[in-house]
């Protein structure tokens, strides 16, 4: 397991996963540093946890390997159970309530992916505020729920056509079916958090940063800022790694924790 943070962990220290800092300050003794060897480093504030992914991906994956490998970040953990209560949760019994090996439970799938969030629950005045223009194109969207889709949240929060000329960008064969994803979906699984096998790994990190690259070339970096564009590829790779992963593979959606 690999948790991707900017701060010092010193819970999760002491035990078997694998700390990776993708923080402009000094990085700590004995934590991954993604800004050494093959790395996008550079374009972290603008990339987030996917900096650490890409130097992980380029420099440390065994295609030889058929263990698990996963993914989690600084505030957020995959929970030990697969029903997942409210719990009281502190530095000192954290390491109880997450995963440390793989659950039996896994055995018929090849990718585990965050338990879905839906975002079709957004207040009518921050509709009307943020969401305008999609509401001038298609009034119906404001009082019917199930037409408040991926693609009108984000549109509402990271620049409203933004996904389209990302999208615009993909190869005929996820282009059509990733459209049709974001705009009849009201809920994605978040963070950027996934456990697969280091085959699919590979196959998930190829067509994503060879997306990523070509968005690059029309969205560039100096435009963005803010909470809305900053992280702008952060958020376009989470909304299709929920698409591509059930397109592609048998998907099992797992808890998961937050914990400041």
């Amino acid at each position: 397991m690999y948790c991707v943070t900017n701060k010092r962990l010193t819970f999760l220290e002491n035990c078997s996963y694998n700390l990776s800092w993708v923080g402009l300050e000094q990085c700590p003794e004995n934590y991954l540093k993604s800004s050494e060897k093959i790395n996008i480093f550079s374009k972290e504030k603008y990339y987030s946890e996917l900096t650490f992914h890409y130097w992980y991906w380029k420099n440390l994956l065994d295609l030889n390997s058929e263990n698990w490998v996963g993914f989690c970040q600084k505030r957020r953990f995959w929970s030990k159970d697969k029903i997942n209560e409210n719990k009281n949760l502190s530095s000192s019994n954290i390491k109880q309530n997450i995963i440390m090996e793989p659950s039996n439970d896994w055995k018929d799938y090849e990718v585990i992916l965050c338990e879905p969030i839906n975002i079709n629950n957004a207040k009518k005045i921050k509709m009307i505020k943020r969401g305008f223009k999609s509401l001038i194109k298609k009034p119906s969207i404001f009082f019917d729920a199930n037409k408040q889709s991926i693609k009108f949240h984000f549109d509402m929060h990271h620049g409203y056509g933004n996904l389209d000329k990302a999208i615009d960008l993909l190869g005929d064969d996820d282009q059509k079916d990733f459209r049709n994803f974001v705009n009849n979906n009201t809920s994605f699984n978040p963070h950027i958090m996934f456990i697969s096998k280091p085959k699919i790994i590979h196959q998930w990190f190829t067509k994503l940063f060879q997306w990523l690259e070509n968005c690059e070339k029309i969205f560039g970096f100096e435009e963005l800022s803010g909470y809305d564009t900053q992280r702008l590829y952060a958020y376009l790779a989470e909304r299709y790694l929920s698409y591509w992963f059930k397109k592609n593979y048998r998907v099992l959606s797992w808890p998961w924790l937050f914990f400041r």
